[in-house]
């Protein structure tokens, strides 16, 4: 695990892990101890659905136009369940023996998610860039989701919750602009 060190107000070094990593043994609880591998899965989940949450707030913020209203209150419900799927993921990790990172300057260091532009965006825009975010973050659970559950199908189940309400928010959000399939 890499470290870097940065100068405290005290000026004196201390050492900042870069990502989650491993609580203590001497303070560890009792029970099943997660894996490298598991912690760094877990990790992505995290810092993906952070960020998730962060975007939608953004989004929520500089919606305009047509369907203002229902976009505008959709995207609170996103952000809202965003940060709480973080939340379950970063203490499942504390359960599991981890601590999980989810700071600002690793959120933006490790996210998948592409930057959300600045400024109003209308919303047929924020639809689509929402249900690409949505997507992303659902393509992350599911590159992870194996390997969670072969160590941890406990964890794989919280997976596959997050994935369950993603996949409808992405729905949902994208049929604001869809056009309907016409059969003749």
């Amino acid at each position: 695990m890499s470290t870097m060190t940065v100068q405290s107000p005290d000026s004196t070094s201390e050492p900042r892990p870069d990502h989650a990593e491993r609580t203590n043994p001497e303070n560890g609880e009792a029970g099943f101890v997660a894996s490298d591998r598991l912690i760094a899965n877990l990790q992505k989940v995290v810092v993906d659905l952070i960020e998730l949450h962060l975007q939608a707030k953004q989004a929520h913020w500089n919606v305009v136009g047509t369907g203002f209203r229902s976009i505008h209150l959709h995207l609170d419900e996103i952000a809202d369940e965003a940060r709480a799927f973080s939340d379950t993921i970063a203490e499942r990790m504390r359960a599991l023996q981890a601590t999980p990172d989810g700071r600002s300057d690793t959120v933006a260091a490790t996210t998948t998610l592409h930057i959300y532009p600045a400024g109003e965006q209308s919303t047929a825009d924020t639809a689509g860039l929402m249900a690409r975010r949505l997507d992303r973050v659902v393509h992350t659970l599911r590159s992870v989701h194996d390997a969670v559950d072969a160590e941890d199908p406990t964890s794989a189940d919280i997976l596959h919750t997050i994935i369950e309400a993603l996949d409808k928010h992405a729905w949902m959000i994208s049929a604001e602009t869809r056009t309907p399939i016409s059969f003749i």
